[in-house]
């Protein structure tokens, strides 16, 4: 069994130990010491990066049947004796969120009455499940002035492993199934008890600052996604960045921003009905066009058309409006970044739709799409409007 002086020490940064063993995980050298200050992945908690006599410790798990603690390096080492290094910045990053994590649960517990149900400390956020099955904003205030309150009353977090006589007695926000003859505390003054063996700050002023960004129902559970710390003072940063970016597009102060975005947004709205109303008339006029280019046409001669500016669902619009109105095979195309195509005819017209569509990927040398003998529809890569319109009068001399 490797010796866990993380749960003593939290703030040492280096350290040296004896090599006990040497193994191999997911194919990488790992060793096993005697004693150790990386935290190993558990209770929610990632775990510690760093470095083992120049190698890097790219994980750290507790092996599973004899407890031990695996320290997988990318390159193997040969020495009996260490020296180690703890990335400091990802440690006291995990210290500032776990410790969060404990107020910010006793305080969801004290305001809302929510238990704790689960805790992921993730890469850039952190999250805790709680038995909760709706939240609002003025409750979610109400946690963070809470727990914030804690933070900024600078109060002592220790440390302490009891007995499991001594653990039965001591009031704790959740108590965990019990393992072993001893239990571990974290302790925060005047206001949180908790089993737990991660790494946790000294003082909850170390915290720096908590801050609930946003959260969502989960089947019976509320998660409340969070940030402490660094973390917090980044996403503030970032956001500010985005509200003064946006204060200077809309040229207002960012506490008139909410209105002009609404405001913008009921202009473009507005905006996108008048366009469509205008897009109808369009097509309404583009097929009016078709119709009467069409007046010599014989009878059954398919109609061409290639246009530049219509959408898909505009070109499938017109030519249902050409075959409703004449009995008259219509092959229709819209070059853009792409081409489509839409190939229909009535019911009392003949050609089997889908398989000129076919024909018409092979003449164009690319493209994909079908349907039935009535109406086709499909796509390709070709964006020269002539090749488009010589595959097309093509198909069109063949019916």
């Amino acid at each position: 069994m490797t010796l866990r002086y993380y749960y003593d020490d939290a703030y040492r940064m280096s350290f040296q130990a004896d090599v006990l063993e040497r193994a191999e995980h997911d194919d990488q050298p790992a060793l096993v010491l005697d004693g150790t200050y990386f935290y190993p992945t558990s209770g929610g908690q990632p775990f510690d990066l760093g470095s083992i006599n120049g190698s890097n410790v790219v994980n750290v798990l507790v092996r599973p049947g004899d407890g031990a603690i695996l320290h997988v390096l990318n390159k193997p080492i040969a020495a009996k004796r260490i020296s180690a290094e703890i990335d400091w910045s990802r440690r006291f990053d995990h210290m500032q969120q776990h410790s969060g994590q404990h107020i910010l649960s006793q305080a969801f517990l004290r305001a809302l009455g929510a238990g704790t149900v689960s805790f992921h400390l993730g890469a850039d956020t952190s999250t805790i499940d709680l038995d909760l099955t709706q939240m609002d904003e003025e409750g979610a205030s109400s946690v963070e002035r809470l727990a914030n309150q804690i933070v900024w009353e600078n109060r002592a977090i220790e440390n302490r492993t009891v007995t499991r006589q001594e653990a039965m007695e001591i009031p704790m926000r959740k108590k965990p199934p019990f393992e072993g003859d001893s239990l571990r505390l974290v302790m925060i003054a005047d206001f949180d008890v908790s089993a737990c063996g991660g790494t946790h700050v000294a003082r909850t002023g170390e915290v720096g600052l908590i801050k609930i960004i946003g959260w969502e129902r989960r089947r019976n559970q509320i998660r409340a996604e969070f940030v402490c710390g660094s973390r917090a003072l980044l996403d503030y940063r970032v956001k500010n960045q985005v509200v003064r970016n946006l204060s200077a597009v809309f040229t207002t102060g960012y506490w008139e921003l909410e209105s002009s975005v609404e405001r913008q947004i009921d202009e473009t709205s507005e905006l996108r009905r008048q366009l469509r109303r205008c897009r109808k008339t369009l097509i309404d006029y583009q097929v009016a066009d078709i119709l009467n280019e069409a007046e010599g046409i014989e009878h059954d001669r398919p109609i061409v058309k290639v246009f530049t500016d219509v959408t898909t669902k505009e070109l499938r619009i017109i030519a249902n409006q050409l075959i409703a109105e004449k009995q008259i095979v219509s092959l229709l195309a819209s070059v853009g970044d792409k081409t489509s195509l839409v190939f229909a005819r009535n019911e009392d017209s003949w050609g089997d739709m889908n398989a000129l569509i076919k024909d018409a990927f092979i003449l164009l040398g690319s493209g994909s799409g079908g349907g039935s003998p009535t109406f086709a529809q499909g796509s390709c890569d070709v964006k020269e409007i002539s090749k488009v319109n010589d595959a097309l009068n093509t198909l069109r001399l063949q019916l």
